[in-house]
């Protein structure tokens, strides 16, 4: 026999931004309860609003299953006298279970004939069940800071008002968070603010639509605001963009969403529109809208928590709002126009980048030279790529950036292009932070890749120089964030540059005795980033001893290592790779035996065994075949044609004896074991691959 479950807790508003995670959290603890119960059950829904969490699981089990419990007691040769009388041990058993000794059974175990008892325990009803499983999981919340409210203990991420619990069309009789449970909810604060009695489960979703005025359910409330937006803007001629953060976010903040359009002066577009958008977004949480080119246009679309009966009003309010806002922005933007990005870079002397690295006017100095040698060597502007690591902070101290941080980098573009610089400088500004984040794009232009490779590179080696690595969750200078950026622009970028170089002329711009030593500094950070290359490949499926093959090599030209990892990845796959890997382990292993100095060349004339002389012919031939591919990286097809040695090394192992007693021949041998090794090892050492056995 099942039932429908319903739990919601009624709370003060709950943080937007956190609502989805608490939602789903909730369920979660539901489902791992009622598991751990041993409680079946069919759905489980999560619903929340700013205002209540809340779950509802179908068909859930009326009580737990009756469970049989077998006691092991004393063994029978023990437990009776020779006259078959029970003794202490026996009657002792019988009497902790309850019963008497012919009560018991006997039964086989691994040590022998014992004595046993089997009782049945019965499962507790399910309602008694369900206060603990709920307020188990409203503790184990992913709340970061808890709160407590007027008298009462009890603690949570908002004051708490009341406990809905039904359990099919019965109340529970229990408690969580200090709140007795009862069968009532409440409506919209404004459009019905009272009780609301919810008869079941199947109700409750209908009961807070009509008459309650909301709509509990996350996605339909998210969708609803989604159609309603983008109508908004068809009736302006126009197009909303709507963000999905910012769309979860709004969705976090109203039970019954109304969307209304405002606009606002055309002279507010003369500003750059990132700067609008910035303010509207994050201040008032409205969408924009754009034209069919993508330009902003003077509207705005706000979600109401209300369905007013003047809508004109709200939207003047809106209005009203938003307008000193797009002020605060112009005034910021002309104002800082007055002063160049040349004449601010002074301000940054009195802006520390970190204590004992100096200011960001140092940071730029330093970036600047080594932006030079990276453009020098990709063959891109210098003059430019130095001109853009020198102006790359001096936004940081305009008062567009002060207001609004996430300007950073834009507005350096847009007081570049007012200050006349050229147009990749211009750029740079704000490729500089390219790629922010994982899947972000990348700089379009070589100036603005130069510039963000110096940076990132700069920092690290700082942040490193002074014994500040990223440890665990702690990374306060995103240092696997800017190591991961410098991957993606050396490899995607198809920049065959030296890293471990890199590193060297980035911490030859530090002064002396800034840092730690030089090699030391540089091989941490080449290991750190090095790491990170790996743990972005196995993202991608390519396993972890693939990566390591290659990394035996001990490289440093990540866009070199990416070729490889690719190359044995492929060479993975193919039917003849397991068979060639621990052919491979096999060589590395006799070689490493080998203390003496092993000949490097092969003598034909010591070569006696059909096999042996197959395979240095076949190395022979494969040596002529995949030089050239080597020398032209295409590794994959250089592997891919060593596959072919396969059957030649199986009967080379098959016949040949190689640690033979006549030590010339054994020479000779090694020497060619060697050789074929070396084909591989030109790409990785794929001895280090998977072999199955």
């Amino acid at each position: 026999m099942t039932r429908d479950f319903l739990v919601e807790l009624g709370t003060e508003e709950l943080p937007p931004k956190s609502l989805t995670q608490l939602m789903t959290a909730f369920a979660s603890g539901i489902e791992r309860g009622l598991k751990n119960a041993e409680l079946s059950h069919g759905e489980i829904s999560a619903y929340a609003s700013p205002r209540r969490l809340a779950v509802i699981v179908r068909n859930l089990d009326v009580r737990q299953r009756d469970t049989e419990i077998e006691r092991l007691g004393p063994a029978v040769k023990f437990a009776f006298d020779t006259a078959g009388t029970p003794n202490k041990a026996a009657t002792g058993f019988a009497r902790s279970n309850g019963v008497t000794v012919a009560e018991l059974r006997r039964v086989k175990s691994p040590k022998g004939e014992v004595l046993a008892f089997t009782h049945k325990k019965q499962g507790a009803a399910t309602e008694s069940l369900l206060p603990a499983i709920v307020e188990e999981s409203l503790t184990g919340l992913p709340i970061p800071k808890r709160m407590r409210w007027g008298s009462r203990r009890e603690e949570f991420i908002r004051p708490t008002h009341w406990l809905l619990m039904l359990f099919g069309n019965q109340t529970v009789d229990g408690k969580a968070l200090g709140l007795k449970a009862g069968n009532h909810t409440r409506g919209h604060r404004f459009h019905c603010n009272r009780d609301l009695t919810v008869a079941s489960a199947n109700d409750y979703l209908q009961q807070l639509r009509e008459p309650g005025f909301v709509i509990a359910d996350f996605n339909e409330r998210r969708e609803i605001i989604r159609s309603q937006v983008t109508a908004e803007a068809e009736n302006v001629n126009g197009t909303a963009v709507i963000d999905d953060a910012l769309l979860d976010e709004v969705t976090a903040l109203v039970e019954w969403p109304v969307a209304l359009t405002g606009r606002f002066e055309k002279r507010f577009l003369q500003v750059p529109a990132e700067a609008l958008i910035s303010s509207m977004k994050s201040h008032q949480k409205y969408f924009h809208v754009v034209d069919e080119s993508g330009a902003l246009l003077p509207f705005f679309i706000t979600v109401c928590n209300i369905e007013s009966q003047q809508p004109a009003q709200v939207i003047h309010g809106n209005e009203r709002v938003i307008r000193p806002r797009l002020a605060d922005a112009a005034f910021f933007f002309d104002t800082d126009k007055k002063i160049g990005l040349e004449v601010r870079r002074e301000k940054l002397k009195n802006i520390i980048f970190q204590q004992k690295l100096g200011s960001l006017y140092d940071k730029t100095e330093r970036i600047s030279k080594l932006s030079g040698a990276i453009a020098t060597q990709i063959g891109s502007d210098v003059r430019w790529a130095e001109r853009a690591a020198t102006l790359s902070k001096s936004d940081l101290s305009t008062d567009m950036v002060l207001e609004f941080a996430d300007m950073q980098g834009i507005a350096g573009y847009y007081y570049a292009e007012n200050d006349g610089e050229p147009l990749d400088v211009a750029k740079a500004m704000y490729e500089q932070y390219q790629p922010k984040f994982a899947g972000d794009q990348l700089p379009d232009t070589a100036t603005g890749t130069v510039l963000a490779l110096a940076d990132r590179l700069d920092t690290l080696v700082g942040i490193f120089g002074i014994g500040q690595p990223p440890s665990g969750s702690r990374d306060p200078f995103a240092l696997r964030r800017a190591s991961l950026g410098v991957l993606r622009l050396l490899i995607e970028k198809r920049l065959d540059l030296d890293l471990r170089q890199l590193l060297e002329l980035s911490y030859s711009n530090y002064p002396e005795n800034t840092l730690a030593e030089r090699s030391a500094v540089v091989e941490q950070v080449l290991a750190y980033m090095l790491e990170r290359l790996r743990a972005r490949y196995e993202d991608t499926g390519i396993n972890a001893e693939v990566f390591m093959s290659v990394a035996a090599r001990k490289l440093s030209r990540p866009l070199d290592i990416d070729n490889r990892v690719h190359a044995v990845y492929a060479f993975s796959q193919l039917p003849e790779a397991q068979a060639l890997a621990g052919a491979n382990k096999r060589v590395a292993n006799i070689l490493a035996k080998h203390h003496d100095p092993i000949p490097t060349e092969v003598d034909p004339t010591l070569l006696r065994e059909p096999a042996e002389e197959a395979l240095f012919t076949a190395i022979v031939d494969a040596r002529e075949a995949v030089g050239p591919l080597y020398l032209a990286a295409l590794y994959t097809e250089g592997l891919t044609g060593l596959a072919g040695l396969r059957e030649t090394l199986d009967n080379f192992f098959d016949q040949v004896m190689v640690m033979t007693d006549d030590l010339a021949l054994r020479d000779n041998r090694l020497a060619l074991l060697t050789q074929l090794r070396a084909l591989f090892l030109q790409v990785a050492d794929i001895s280090q691959l998977a072999v199955t056995k």
